[in-house]
């Protein structure tokens, strides 16, 4: 400060600033006055500060510093939070937060402008409930439920939808008017729940089993816009668990654009609104007629190419076979030629002529050789005969005495000769031998066996003596 000048009074406790003297008072420069009011702001102790985070940028590109300004009902001012300090937060600053910050004033020599440099930053209210999601977010992602890879596709074309959402709030008339706007043809079933305040999860974790026991395409899972608090009520980690584990897909329509929570993280489709989730699944009947007649166009042009490529694929398969069978033929041609040059083929009787010829020649040749084999055979055979004929009597004649002797006694054992003697056989009615008269019968028949012959008689006595 230059020598000579009075500093500008400043009273912060709340008094107006003494004016300076027109008399014998140089005025300050610009860096003199913005000097003394750093000075001054400077002396103001450590102050704890309550606001709603408005306007923040940062972190900064390449500083890591965050700007923004903090407010009530009826002032804000500046903040800044320092790089280091924002990372020991543990959590991330947006618009709409509440908070308490703890730091000092100071001026920007600069630009004269009074900032807020904030030593500390605390949720509070509002901002603690969020970081509260933060960490419920980050749970859930760890174990995978947030995975793009996790989640199920939807059909484009929805024909039978189930709607989970209030009865008593004008959401399910946005949803139903929307639906009859676009596509009259989509179903729609409807699944009361209570989407905000005490028990509303489990009445939703409920309507969303009945909604898919209906087995329908997709579950459009919606409610109005709301405060943080009011919105609540889709944080929780029941129905968020509930949300992905359900067997159909899950389309959330949960209060306005900025409003995210935790069930749209886990679902397989988030919308920025009831409406736009509605029209999700159900695409305009005017534009999926264009997208049929597009896909029409596109169809003809790809099978008109796909016919020219066969026409000329089976173009190239022709010329190749005409190809192939003229040369097949020509290989054909040339055999059939070489063939038709052989002896056999010029002349099909000079073979036979030829084969007549040499049968007759070999015919003479048996003639001539006949004789001859006939007689040498006929010396050889007589010759073995002879040799057989002896050699037969040399080894029957040991035998014949033998055989006369046991001759002799069979035809001394034989029952003819006893039959010859005058004895008979008698036989009873069954071709028995009758050995014992006992066996037989009165009036009964017997048939005897003589030595010439046999007769039949009737038993008319029974002599039982020995």
């Amino acid at each position: 400060m230059a020598s000579g000048r009075n500093p500008l009074a400043i009273d912060f406790g709340g008094s107006h600033a003494a004016p300076a003297s027109d008399a014998g008072e140089a005025p300050l420069s610009v860096s003199d006055a913005v000097e003394t009011v750093k000075n001054n702001v400077k002396s103001l102790p450590t102050l704890m500060v309550a606001g709603e985070v408005s306007g923040f940028r940062g972190p900064n590109a390449r500083s890591g510093h965050c700007y923004f300004q903090v407010k009530d009902d009826t002032s804000s001012m500046d903040v800044i939070v320092w790089r280091n300090t924002y990372a020991s937060m543990g959590t991330q600053l947006r618009d709409g937060l509440s908070v308490v910050l703890t730091g000092k004033f100071d001026v920007y020599v600069g630009t004269g402008k009074l900032s807020f440099i904030a030593r500390s930053v605390e949720l509070a209210g509002e901002g603690l409930l969020r970081q509260q999601v933060e960490a419920l977010a980050k749970k859930l992602a760890a174990e995978g439920l947030m995975d793009e890879r996790r989640k199920r596709p939807i059909p484009r074309f929805c024909t039978r939808v189930a709607v989970v959402t209030s009865l008593s709030g004008s959401v399910i008339d946005d949803v139903k008017r929307t639906l009859r706007r676009r596509n009259p043809l989509v179903e729609l079933d409807v699944v009361g729940c209570a989407v905000q305040g005490p028990g509303a999860p489990q009445t939703i974790m409920r309507a969303l089993q009945v909604a898919a026991n209906a087995r329908p395409e997709a579950i459009l899972l919606v409610r109005g816009g709301g405060s943080f608090e009011d919105l609540m009520t889709f944080n929780d980690e029941s129905l968020a668990r509930a949300v992905a584990d359900c067997p159909v897909p899950v389309i959330t329509g949960i209060g306005h654009e900025p409003d995210t929570s935790i069930c749209d993280m886990v679902s397989d489709r988030r919308c920025s609104t009831p409406t736009a989730a509605a029209e999700s699944v159900a695409p305009a009947i005017d534009e999926v007629v264009s997208v049929v007649e597009a896909r029409r166009q596109r169809m003809g042009i790809a099978l008109g190419k796909m016919l020219s490529t066969e026409q000329l694929r089976t173009q190239g398969l022709q010329d190749r076979a005409t190809h192939a069978m003229q040369g097949m033929l020509g290989k054909e041609r040339s055999l059939l030629e070489a063939m038709a040059r052989r002896r056999c083929l010029e002349n099909p009787l000079g073979f036979v002529e030829e084969r007549q010829t040499q049968l007759l020649q070999s015919e003479q040749r048996l003639h001539d050789a006949m004789p001859r084999v006939l007689d040498r055979e006929r010396r050889m055979t007589n010759l073995y005969a002879d040799r057989m004929r002896v050699a037969g009597e040399s080894l029957v004649r040991p035998h014949q005495a033998t055989m006369a002797r046991m001759a002799a006694s069979l035809d001394a054992l034989s029952p003819l000769k006893v039959l010859a003697r005058g004895y008979a056989i008698a036989r009873d009615e069954q071709g028995h031998v009758v050995s014992n008269a006992a066996d037989l019968a009165i009036n009964g028949t017997v048939n005897v066996v003589l030595g010439k012959g046999s007769f039949d008689a009737l038993v008319t006595d029974v002599h039982t003596e020995e």
